[in-house]
């Protein structure tokens, strides 16, 4: 049989085990907010920019665009950031590299000049 004062305990026990963590209020309160869903190309904290939303803005996220604009690739470089990133260990020009060799020469052009090479990833 359970006291009185051991019944309490329990409910007060379980009352505590019930209560949201601050991280998970953090989490609800930014989802109905709206802070997290939002879809701009700005640097995450954890991952750094999100190179596909760049690329969406950039050339409809056709990571083979060449439109004879001078800009070439997913990420629209030009030809001369390109080489200047290293990009021709990859291919001749952007739009001739897959995805994944685009992402690392914009990583390396970021590292040189910034995010200022993408219109797209500028903060508003």
């Amino acid at each position: 049989m359970v006291s009185s004062q051991n019944a309490e305990m329990i409910r007060t026990r379980d009352c505590r085990r019930r209560r949201a963590s601050p991280a998970f209020v953090l989490f609800a309160a930014a989802v109905i907010l709206g802070v997290a869903t939002s879809a701009e190309a700005l640097p995450s904290a954890r991952f750094g920019p999100d190179w596909d939303a760049i690329a969406a803005c950039e050339s409809g996220g056709n990571w083979k665009a060449n439109t004879g604009n001078g800009h070439y690739g997913g990420l629209q470089f030009t030809q001369s950031s390109w080489v200047a990133a290293g990009g021709r260990k990859f291919a001749p020009r952007a739009d001739l590299a897959t995805r994944k060799e685009q992402i690392t020469v914009a990583r390396r052009l970021a590292a040189l000049q910034g995010m200022s090479a993408w219109s797209c990833a500028r903060v508003k």
